[in-house]
């Protein structure tokens, strides 16, 4: 691909290597998507309430006092309660007390977000 006239001698040579370029970017996709379908397998796992105890690491009783509370996402369909791996990890992260460092993007885009200026008065 370095030269910059073709020939049409040069044509068979340059199409074996575009299709093992291509080849490869299909290989390098399909890794990706298994990746991906992979993480998203895992995502609303229903527990109980003794479950969610050792996950979260607290005692029955404390998690019982903030489910009646309200303050953890729960379902009652019944007598007992289901909780879920992923509303789980939400509520963890919402109630932390220092929050995750931001990227430089999202640092920049909040900073943006929070500081509005009011539009000088142009005098035409």
């Amino acid at each position: 691909m370095e030269k910059t006239v073709i020939t049409f001698n040069d044509l068979p040579e340059i199409v074996a290597q575009l299709r093992d370029e291509v080849m490869s970017l299909r290989s390098l996709l399909t890794e990706q998507r298994s990746v991906n379908n992979a993480r998203a397998v895992d995502t609303h796992v229903p527990m109980s309430v003794e479950e969610a105890a050792e996950y979260l690491g607290i005692p029955k009783g404390t998690l019982y006092m903030k489910l009646s509370e309200g303050s953890i996402p729960a379902t009652k369909p019944g007598k007992r309660y289901c909780l879920y791996r992923d509303e789980l990890d939400k509520w963890l992260e919402s109630s932390r007390k220092n929050p995750v460092p931001l990227s430089d993007e999202e640092l920049s885009e909040s900073l943006y977000s929070s500081h509005r200026r009011k539009p000088a008065p142009r005098n035409w």
